[in-house]
Formats: structure tokens, sequence, C-alpha cells
């Protein structure tokens, strides 16, 4: 015993988890815990005090000595790397969010202090108190079925999307949605299209699954649909606010991208989203309520509508790939969590989302407003800014040449985060601009950031 107790204590501090000058337990303590006698632990501190490792301090205690020899088995070099597919060498991590800025234009990010927490706690704590027996077995890899069936009435009168509660698969947020699709659909080496410029993490997640993918342009109208190389088997687009530009795709252009899928007999994965919040007019009809062919995947998410740490997305799947969408589903998580799934189940049925979401756009609308109005008075002659009339961003290009790198590195170091443009391009440098967000930023925060950006400018 006293040789086990020496051996962990020994490797606990070559491994660094017993620190410099850490203070072990007394003799006493750690014999009661470990049920032996008060010599045993003795012996193995004594020992272990002989070969420089710990040091006994009168009246304070035994510690582990600040420059503990080296074990001479575990010599100070790394060990043998483990090989990884080169691919996941060139997918590089994403950085760390911003620390919190005083005037934050990132994007992509909702105003927390709008959800409407005490209403959320409450339904999590109801769910908490029904689940019962449910909490001792596994649920449907789609998901909480009061979830599925509020999602469907959701989408079918906010967006006209039809569809029943069997063709709605509730995800870990809509990275999740397209991992299914891409692990479905996408066979190694096979084309995928994406909008030029894009979401990044689109184009990284088919390119991780073996795909060739490929940016497309957009224009004023839309994804310029003579531009899809002709072998694309499935085309990722998002027709209602495109990503990061805002605009929207025109009805010529959608029912042509639908005529091309029809005719190559390929795949569209629609992104709604942040199709909740418009500002003008009312949305066109998304691709998949204009499909007739049933070739259009409908992806939804609820991380800017409510938090994206909620991990809440959605797909709509045709009937021809339920089956599949369902197993895959079910062999790479199993199942969502069904405590925050219930809770959003109930926060759509009883009306809170429907309210949470009009005080939302309400709010955003009057921010939108805002920002537009002071970058087409002040920036005039520095931004063009792109119109939109949805979503919690927005995009503006550059006039005149200007180094946005380090354009942005300064309004960073002035407390103003707003994101370069070119960052969203995958084939090459793209048409220079910036990208601001006001999803979290306060109304009356806008234009003393964007003053303080302005003055950041060369």
């Amino acid at each position: 015993m006293p040789a086990r107790i020496y051996r962990q204590l020994h490797e606990a501090i070559i491994e660094g988890r017993l620190g410099p000058g850490e203070r072990l337990p007394p003799t006493r303590e750690l014999a009661a815990s470990l049920a032996v006698s008060r010599n045993t632990v003795a012996v193995a501190y004594e020992r272990l005090t002989a070969e420089g490792f710990l040091v006994g301090k009168v009246g304070a205690g035994t510690f582990v000595c600040a420059n503990p020899p080296a074990d001479p088995a575990r010599p100070d070099r790394p060990g043998g790397e483990i090989p990884v597919r080169p691919l996941w060498r060139l997918l590089t991590d994403e950085p760390s969010p911003p620390p919190p800025a005083r005037y934050d234009f990132q994007l992509g990010v909702p105003d927390a202090h709008r959800f409407p927490m005490a209403a959320w706690r409450r339904l999590i704590a109801r769910e908490l108190r029904d689940v019962g027996v449910r909490a001792s077995s596994y649920v449907d890899p789609a998901g909480h079925a009061g979830l599925r069936a509020a999602i469907a009435r959701h989408i079918w009168l906010s967006r006209s999307v039809r569809a029943d509660t069997a063709d709605v698969v509730v995800t870990q947020g809509a990275q999740q949605a397209l991992d299914l699709v891409g692990r479905v659909l996408v066979e190694p080496g096979a084309c995928v299209a994406v909008e030029e410029p894009g979401y990044p993490p689109v184009r990284a997640l088919f390119t991780s699954l073996g795909a060739t993918v490929t940016g497309v342009p957009v224009d004023g109208e839309g994804l310029v649909v003579s531009a899809i190389p002709r072998a694309a088997s499935l085309v990722y687009v998002t027709p209602s606010h495109q990503f990061p530009l805002g605009t929207a795709m025109s009805l010529d252009r959608r029912t042509a991208l639908l005529a091309w899928a029809h005719e190559h007999g390929a795949v569209l994965v629609e992104d709604d989203y942040d199709s909740e919040f418009r500002f003008s007019d009312r949305p066109l009809e998304p691709l998949h309520s204009l499909d007739r062919g049933r070739r259009v995947i409908y992806v939804g998410s609820f991380a800017k509508t409510m938090l994206p740490m909620l991990r809440l997305g959605f797909l709509v799947v045709p009937p021809s790939l339920r089956t599949a969408v369902r197993t895959a589903k079910r062999l790479t998580d199993r199942q969502g969590d069904v405590i925050t799934q219930g809770a959003m189940a109930a926060f759509l049925t009883e009306g809170l989302f429907a309210r949470h979401l009009r005080r939302s756009t309400r709010e955003y609308a009057a921010r939108h407003e805002r920002i537009t109005a002071v970058l087409c008075r002040d920036f005039a002659d520095r931004l063009a800014v792109v119109p939109s009339s949805a979503g919690l961003h927005l995009a503006a290009h550059l006039r005149e040449p200007v180094d946005v790198d380090a354009l942005v590195r300064r309004a960073a170091e002035a407390g103003v985060v707003v994101e370069d443009l070119a960052a969203y391009h995958g084939d090459g440098p793209g048409e220079p601009g910036l990208a601001l967000g006001f999803g979290a930023i306060e109304l009356d925060r806008i234009e003393p950031g964007l003053r303080r950006l302005a003055a950041c400018w060369p």
C-alpha cells in the first residue's frame, strides 16, 4: 500500500496535478480518507521527501518542492504526434470571440438583455418537474414531438413553409443541420456550390466531408444561377437575407434557381437563418414554398431569435430523406436536450415566442434605421451601404481604397468591434468593405460608436 500511495503522489507531481508549493493533506487526514494506517501514508511521504519531491515545514505541513526533480522516465520533450488527415491541417479553428467591447458591432449576436429570462426559467422548471419516467429513456432522435409540431405550425404561419411534424428534425443549431445534410448527401469528391461571399463555416464543413466546394458570385438579385457549376450536386443559399451582404434573392432568380436544380437533379439547401426580423417589405416566399419537385431542404435556427447558447435549430426534409436524416441524427448524437426542447415547444405554443419576436423586431428595426441613417450621413464619401431590410447586420463597400485590416485593428483598440467583409470571401479578396452587426449594441450607443469608428479612418 505505501508503494501505491507513493506512485500516485509521484505521478501527480510529475504531471503537474500537484503544483510546486502546493500543500498536501496531513498524514492523519489522508490515511482516514484512504482507510489505511497513518504509518502507511507517512512512509510514502518520507520516501518522496528523501527523493526531493516533498518538503516538510514544522508547524505548517508537507508541501511539494518549489523545483521538484525531473522524472528520467518522462523526458522533457513532446511525445510522438498522432497523424490526422491532411485536410484537418488546413481547416484551422475559428478565433475566439472578441472580448466585450463598449461599441460592439459584431455579426450574428442577438441582444441577450431582451431575452425573456423569467418566462424561460419558468418553462424550464416546469419541464424538469414533469420529466418523470422520460429521464431514464432515450427519445426520438428527430427531437421532441411537441417542438417539431410547433415548428411546423410556426414556419407555416410565418413563412408559408408547408411541413408535417414528420418532416421536421430538431438539431443542435443550424450547423448540425447542415452537417446532417452533408453526411447524407455529399460523396467525397462531389461538387458543392456555395455563395461568394458567404458563411465560412458552411464552406469548411462541406470541405471537411470531402466535397469540392466552389464559390458562386452574388449580385443585387442574389446568387448568379448561370455561374453555378454544372457538376454541382448541392447548392447552399441564403435567399431571404444573403449572408453577409444582406440582399434578398429576387423572385425571378428564385424561379431560375429552382429550374436549374430540377434540370440538373441537384439539391438546394435553403438557410433561412434570420428571416423573422424584417423591417419594411413583406418577404418573398421561401424557395421551399415555391418548390414543386421537393428538391429543397429548409434549414432554420433559433440562435438569432432566442439565444445561441440554447443550440436549437431544425431541418425540414422531403419524405425521401426522412429515414436517412433521422438515422444520421441518431448516429451522431442520439438525441438533443429534451428539457430545452420541451421548454421551446411551450414557448411557441403559448404565444410567448410571437410576443418576444414582435418586441425584438421593433427594437432591431430602430437600430437598423439608426445605423443606416448615420452611415449614409457621416460615411457617404467612404462607404456605400448595401440595401437591406432584414436581419441583424448590414454590409458596406468601400468607396476609396483603405487598409481594412488596419482599420479594424485601430477600431478594436478604440473599443469598437467591426468586421472586415473580406473575411467572408473564400475564393479571393472580393470587393472590400465592412460588415456591421446591430444585435449586440444598444440604440443609444450606435451613433457614438460610429463616430469613434470614423475617427479611426486613415
